[in-house]
């Protein structure tokens, strides 16, 4: 591959619900920077929980796609999903020996929903006379167990139904993928050049799995475009569909799809959120004489957390390492913040979220009544909470009194507040959190608030 922009090939079956098929590969090319193109071998109707139609196109017509994109754009790599029967597994078979471009095969035979999207006659022409041209082959357990003959139990089960594919059936390598099996961590298995080598991920519970294997293996062939080799982009292709299963779409009825572009999204957003974060320290910085007014006992600290869908944790919440300290008439605080940085706020500001979830910044600063004062002069929203009223179970169980203070001081909230105050208990310090929709935007506000103390 020596062409600036990788051109990648999807010979499969379209999926009306948007989750697997060509959706999911043009979607996981992107994701990769691989300009993706298609051959549609079947029309299907379908959702997250059934199929309710198929409508397979001519072989003819599936040849003709393959040849259109081949004679203008050239491919760099290619994969074949579903196929649906014998007579346009053949035609497949019989132009891509015509083209030496890499070539993956996802042997589609079931859906999510358990319809048959690859009939059984077809299977053996599949075998026989597409296996063959494979560069890697991404059988799910049950495939490679229709492919091989082979029941799989166990990693050795899989071993031995990954080498058979590669030495009795002309793949050049073969994974045979662990989703299937159980276990704390999903393990796929690739027979290649006469080794065996072990991807593992931790196992994702979670229903929105359809198109795992779609994007899988539009994953690998997406990489081989770009000029990997086989190993590094099976490699690169387990992390980013751990990273869409992680984040998939929790839409629909059934199993909802995957999110291949969370691997693009979450680098952008981290950019991002990056960028907000050293702004916002840079005017603390400029206005920290200012700023200083706030600062609590226990030291302040301001959080930016990734867009809602991603925030799941408060290692997806930026803050400043050490938090900000006031020390001879100057802040102290490290010019360079990280994700996983804060607890205290970035507990609080999780739990604001799933209220206001546009809302993804927050500070705390010191309370008294003169800044409870200030705040009403300014006409900031407020609320508050009082931990004489905070119940046992919760006083007793680990950090889940930040959590219940403010869900106490937003339960009958119809819009966002600026400030949660909360009035401390014995041996806990009184302090107030300052919310914004970005860290900049919290700043102000705190700045707004110090100029009148």
């Amino acid at each position: 591959m020596n062409k600036e922009i990788p051109v990648a090939l999807t010979i499969a079956g379209s999926d009306s619900g948007g989750g697997a098929g060509i959706a999911a590969d043009l979607k996981t090319f992107a994701s990769l920077g691989v300009h993706g193109t298609l051959a549609i071998t079947s029309i299907t109707a379908q959702n997250t929980y059934e199929v309710t139609g198929i409508y397979d196109v001519s072989p003819e017509m599936v040849r003709k796609q393959i040849e259109a994109i081949y004679n203008d754009f050239g491919i760099d790599a290619a994969k074949t999903g579903m196929l649906s029967n014998s007579a346009i597994v053949l035609e497949v078979a019989n132009v891509l020996k015509s083209y030496d471009f890499p070539l993956v095969i996802d042997p589609v035979m079931v859906s999510k929903s358990c319809a048959p999207l690859l009939k059984e006659d077809a299977v053996k022409v599949l075998i026989e006379k597409l296996i063959p041209r494979a560069t890697v082959i991404t059988p799910n357990i049950p495939e490679a167990e229709k492919i091989t003959g082979i029941k799989i139990l166990n990693l050795d089960d899989a071993k031995k139904a990954a080498k058979l594919i590669v030495e009795e059936f002309g793949a050049k390598a073969a994974v045979v993928k662990g989703g299937h099996m159980k276990g704390d961590e999903s393990i796929d298995i690739l027979y290649y050049n006469g080794e065996y080598k072990e991807f593992i991920e931790k196992r994702i519970n979670t229903r929105s799995d359809h198109g795992t294997g779609c994007s899988f293996s539009a994953a690998i062939a997406a990489n081989l475009a770009k000029g990997y080799d086989v190993i590094e982009s099976i490699k690169i292709a387990k992390e980013l569909i751990s990273e869409a299963i992680l984040y998939g779409l929790p839409i629909g009825k059934g199993h909802g799809p995957v999110n291949p572009i969370a691997y693009m999204e979450l680098p952008y957003h981290k950019y991002l959120v990056y960028s907000e974060m050293k702004n916002a320290l840079k005017v603390i910085e400029e206005k920290q004489e200012l700023i200083s007014k706030l600062i609590p006992e226990i030291s302040t600290n301001i959080a930016m957390a990734l867009p809602k869908f991603y925030a799941k944790t408060t290692n997806d919440v930026m803050a400043v390492p050490g938090r900000i300290r006031y020390f001879k008439n100057k802040l102290v605080f490290s010019k360079e913040p990280e994700f996983g940085a804060s607890d205290h706020v970035a507990r609080a500001l999780l739990k604001y979220m799933d209220y206001f979830p546009l809302y993804r910044s927050a500070a705390n600063i010191a309370y008294n009544d003169n800044i409870q004062k200030i705040i009403e002069k300014i006409g900031f929203s407020y609320s508050s909470y009082d931990r004489k009223f905070e119940p046992k179970d919760v006083k007793e169980k680990e950090g889940g009194s930040m959590q219940w203070g403010i869900s106490f001081a937003l339960k009958d909230k119809r819009s966002p507040v600026d400030v949660i105050i909360d009035y401390g208990d014995f041996g806990k310090e009184p302090g107030a959190f300052i919310f914004g929709k970005t860290a900049i935007e919290v700043v102000e506000k705190m700045i707004k608030i110090a100029k009148l103390l």
